[in-house]
């Protein structure tokens, strides 16, 4: 659904011409919207739903075509990027059997089949607790908030966000670190560094403690976690796997 429209835009404003490996091209949602008005469906020309690219699979294929991502950068505001803005999710094979730290049986817990009712889930039974090996962690953090302005870096470009709206499904602080979970509920294969990167970088100018990354699936009966890492602050890319693990809860 999402071919057609993107295509339009990138023949409306000569995108096509672009060099990418120069600079990344601006693009405003003023402007998408002009492109795509005559559209008829909503997943047509709804920007929000247009700029939602977030596993390399949901790409408009002139994106794919290009080797081209997307990210924003202010509100109502977007840059397309020449490189790699997607990291892989690796599969993970061997099951641990984790013992919940709960005393007794959460009736809530069962009642649904949300991202952040899992990971409350795993929380509550000293889960993420146990996997980061920090017992001193507490929920701080939830819901959408706004970057500060911040730089950085894809590949050799340079980029500068301001105001941007992130979400994590949950933050804990501990006595030394912040830990900072984007949780899905269905399998993953990849997904776009910036749920990451973003939270990252914007809680990096908030704390002087560390900053920890974490992705976290609920798969079947299965609490799958990975923690990621940057190794420079400043660097989209610069994301890698420090470990991961899959839990099999025992009440």
């Amino acid at each position: 659904m999402r071919d057609a429209p993107w295509k339009k835009i990138f023949d409306d404003y000569n995108i096509h011409a672009h060099d990418f490996d120069k600079a990344p091209f601006v693009i405003t949602a003023k402007r998408i919207k002009k492109s795509t008005h005559g559209f008829k469906t909503t997943n047509e020309k709804e920007v929000r739903i247009l700029c939602k690219q977030d596993s390399r699979e949901e790409r408009p294929q002139v994106f794919k075509d290009k080797g081209l991502f997307l990210l924003p950068i202010k509100n109502g505001e977007y840059v397309i990027v020449k490189g790699e803005g997607y990291i892989d999710i690796p599969k993970i094979k061997n099951r641990d059997e984790y013992k919940s730290k709960l005393t007794f049986k959460l009736d809530t817990a069962s009642i649904g089949n949300s991202e952040m009712q899992h990971l409350d889930f795993a929380y509550a039974a000293s889960l993420i607790r146990t996997f980061t090996e920090d017992d001193s962690l507490v929920l701080t953090i939830r819901g959408r908030k706004y970057t500060p302005s911040f730089s950085f870096k894809v590949g050799t470009h340079a980029i500068t966000a301001k105001g941007v709206q992130t979400e994590v499904d949950a933050g804990y602080e501990g006595e030394n670190q912040i830990v900072l979970v984007e949780a899905k509920n269905d399998k993953a294969i990849n997904v776009i560094i910036r749920q990451l990167y973003y939270p990252y970088k914007q809680w990096q100018t908030h704390t002087k403690k560390t900053v920890m990354t974490l992705f976290f699936e609920k798969s079947g009966t299965d609490y799958l976690i990975w923690q990621f890492k940057f190794n420079d602050v400043d660097d989209y890319n610069s994301i890698e796997l420090v470990k991961s693990c899959r839990y099999s809860i025992v009440n």
